[in-house]
This record gives structure tokens, sequence and C-alpha cells, in this order.
């Protein structure tokens, strides 16, 4: 069985409140965390609550990465979502864990779409 995508839903705790507040570092952390895994970035959207946290998803032509802050809590979740076998999840989280300063997380891992396909899975993706 081959999965088409690996998920991460993942908890950052004990992070740094104010950065959890901030749209603007959150949209760069996100992108920067993207770049840097080989993503082809879309597009991307956030929003500050009021009276605060921040929600923001970066569309990946590989899938997407999304988070959600709670700042009074410390706490963000976030799910990271890539399909095919070109990008590795895993630098997202990585990036992410020490751009929010999180000292504490929990992640899940799932792979999506398992299908019996002969050879290997090779998605081309064009924008």
């Amino acid at each position: 069985m081959q999965a088409l995508g690996r998920q991460i839903l993942v908890e950052f705790y004990d992070c740094n409140t104010d950065v959890l507040n901030n749209r603007e570092l959150i949209d760069k952390y996100l992108n920067e965390a993207v770049g840097k895994s080989g993503a082809t970035i879309v597009t991307s959207t956030f929003h500050t609550f009021s009276p605060f946290g921040v929600s923001g998803v970066v569309v990946i032509a590989e899938s997407h990465v999304s988070i959600h802050t709670w700042p009074e809590y410390g706490y963000a979740a976030v799910d990271i979502f890539t399909c095919g076998e070109t990008i590795d999840p895993w630098v997202i989280h990585d990036y992410l864990k020490e751009s929010l300063k999180s000292k504490n997380s929990s992640t899940m891992e799932l792979k999506r779409g398992m299908f019996k396909i002969e050879g290997k899975l090779n998605h081309k993706v064009v924008v």
C-alpha cells in the first residue's frame, strides 16, 4: 500500500505568546517553513482575532499548512499536509517548533489516500 499524502497534526505548547498573537510573524514563519521544505507556495491568507489569536493557511501545490493560535494558552494547532514523496513535512514541523519557541509538542502522522499502486508514486505538480 502506498499513500498519496502525509498529514501531521501538531499541537505546540508553551509557545511565545507574543509570537502567537503577531499575524505578520505567523505569516512569515509559515511561509518560510514551507519554503525550507521545497514545497511550492500557491497563496496564503491570515486573520487576526479580537482580542487575540491568529489563524492562517498556506496553500501549496502539494496540499496545505494551516495554523490556529491561542496566545492566552501559549498554544498553536498546526496541520501539515503534503502529497507525493518530494516534500518532507517534518522540515516544516521542525522550523515552526523553533520559530514559535515551543517547549513541548505532540504530533500524530497520518498516511492519506492509501492505495495499492504498482511502482513508485511520482506526482508532478503544475501551478
